[in-house]
């Protein structure tokens, strides 16, 4: 019997990057706070995915069209101000690819970034203690372009700004779900493997474990309810859950690539 009794690990355990990006999302809204409404404006028209900018400036589709688009969807009070708002973004032609990335910095309200702090804490500690800081950061950054593609490709004449880190987060949650809920499995110490240290499981089984289909389930119907409603409030943005998905999907199809360990299968039993 070991003298020394199995060292507790600690409830806030949280590995250096992802307390980085917690202070790095929590700072920038900070700083929001203290700039006049008209400069915040202008920082989200600059750094906010705009659907319609992409849409004008690597699809082919010309700002009339975009125009008319809202005049034809929108209620009458709001078509004049809504028109003047796509003149203006889109009169400089610019298709600003690098959105695709900085519009998870930004969020629409303090519910929306602290909420999307936790699950990053939640989720993205496993990922970066499994596959450390660099794989975890591509990973974050994969998922939030695919959230980004997806939501424009699905909304190409979309004019109002859409940010937020969910697709992002969402990427990390798909990524954990591959060995989050695998079956219990021992460690080459000797001793019981921790969550992060799982072996990856294969699509099949996943799709035979129940608590993963249950996490996949609770997961699209939570996010597409919160998306729709809104109900923490997005102030001049959108939180979409088109996003959400994308992220979640490229999360799923890029952590095999990027998993430092073997998926189950691939384990060789004594």
């Amino acid at each position: 019997m070991s003298p020394h009794p199995p060292r507790r690990e600690p409830i806030l355990n949280l590995p250096a990057v992802i307390s980085l990006s917690l202070v790095v999302l929590v700072g920038i809204h900070i700083v929001r706070m203290f700039l006049t409404e008209e400069t915040d404006f202008d920082l989200m028209l600059d750094w906010a995915v705009i659907p319609a900018r992409w849409s004008v400036a690597f699809g082919g589709i010309r700002p009339e069209e975009v125009v008319r688009s809202l005049q034809e969807s929108m209620p009458e009070e709001m078509q004049s101000s809504l028109a003047m708002l796509a003149q203006y973004i889109l009169g400089e032609g610019e298709g600003r690819p690098l959105t695709a990335l900085s519009y998870a910095f930004l969020h629409g309200s303090w519910a929306h970034v602290l909420i999307n702090c936790v699950w990053l804490a939640a989720f993205g500690t496993p990922i970066a203690k499994r596959c450390g800081a660099g794989r975890f950061l591509a990973l974050s950054a994969a998922a939030a372009v695919g959230g980004a593609v997806l939501y424009t490709w699905m909304n190409p004449l979309q004019i109002l700004p859409m940010v937020g880190a969910s697709g992002a987060v969402s990427g990390l949650m798909a990524a954990a779900s591959w060995f989050m809920f695998a079956p219990a499995a021992w460690h080459p110490s000797g001793r019981i493997a921790l969550a992060h240290e799982k072996p990856r499981e294969t699509l099949v089984d996943m799709a035979r474990n129940r608590q993963v289909l249950i996490f996949l389930g609770v997961w699209f119907a939570a996010n597409y309810l919160f998306a729709v409603t809104q109900p923490f409030g997005a102030g001049d943005a959108i939180i979409a859950w088109e996003a959400h998905v994308g992220g979640f999907l490229v999360g799923l199809a890029i952590f095999p690539l990027l998993d430092p360990l073997p998926s189950r299968s691939g384990r060789i039993s004594a």
